[in-house]
């Protein structure tokens, strides 16, 4: 893609100490994700595509390496700069929908624009993503009265109603059946092509993966392949 690239991982390093035992998760590993790409990360358990993730996703510091996010080294950044840049630059949606049980739908999408500084949910970009995801008719659910899939969809929503550069998603599929899985992965594509979401799936799954246009397969801390989705 000719577009500029938004993440950028050089020489990325992460170990771990379990008692007496260095566990290396990241070897080494060098990323570039073009702005508006959607990015499929595969391996098995232990393959380092969830320590990655939080790396990438400021959740945690690596051992050494870099990581810039739109130009911006995390290294370099203050806590304080690090969490703005979280708020502002990147949303998260995980296996499990993190969702308050105690709030309904609409006040999950609305604790994120409150801890982003937004208060007002009649702006088009809250009514475009509830008419994306399809979840206007479930506002005032809360999430015990909803499916795993429409949870997930409310967890995304949350995740990208203040238009983050980058959604990040971490096995986004992996607590649903494979219809409600489907419906999830449909919307990830469509927020990529009709919105230009940068996207970086973390997946088991290889039906997934197909979902982006590059599958990246990591093994022992290290990407080892790199494939481009055939159309």
């Amino acid at each position: 893609m000719n577009s500029p690239c938004i993440i950028e991982v050089r020489d990325l390093r992460k170990t771990y100490r379990a008692g007496e035992v260095d566990v290396h998760a990241l070897r080494g590993v060098n990323l570039d994700i073009s702005q508006g790409e959607f990015i499929s990360i595969v391996g098995p358990s232990g393959s380092g595509k969830s320590t990655l993730f939080n790396v990438v996703g400021g959740l945690t510091p690596p051992t050494s390496g870099t990581v810039r996010i739109g130009g911006k080294d995390l290294a370099g950044l203050s806590d304080a700069d690090r969490t703005n840049l979280r708020k502002t630059m990147v949303g998260f949606v995980f296996q499990k929908y993190n969702l308050l049980p105690t709030l309904s739908a609409r006040d999950n999408i609305e604790i994120a624009r409150h801890i982003a500084g937004r208060n007002s949910n009649t702006n088009a970009r809250f009514q475009q993503v509830l008419e994306l995801l399809g979840i206007g008719h479930r506002l005032h659910h809360k999430p015990r009265a909803m499916s795993g899939g429409e949870q997930q969809r409310v967890a995304i929503a949350r995740a990208i109603v203040n238009d983050p550069a980058i959604l990040l998603a971490d096995e986004p599929t992996g607590n649903l059946d494979t219809e409600n899985s489907a419906i999830v992965l449909d919307l990830l594509r469509d927020l990529n092509e009709r919105m230009g979401q940068t996207i970086l799936m973390i997946t088991h799954n290889p039906e997934a993966a197909s979902y982006g246009h590059r599958t990246v397969h990591m093994r022992d801390g290290s990407i080892v392949d790199t494939q481009l989705t055939l159309e």
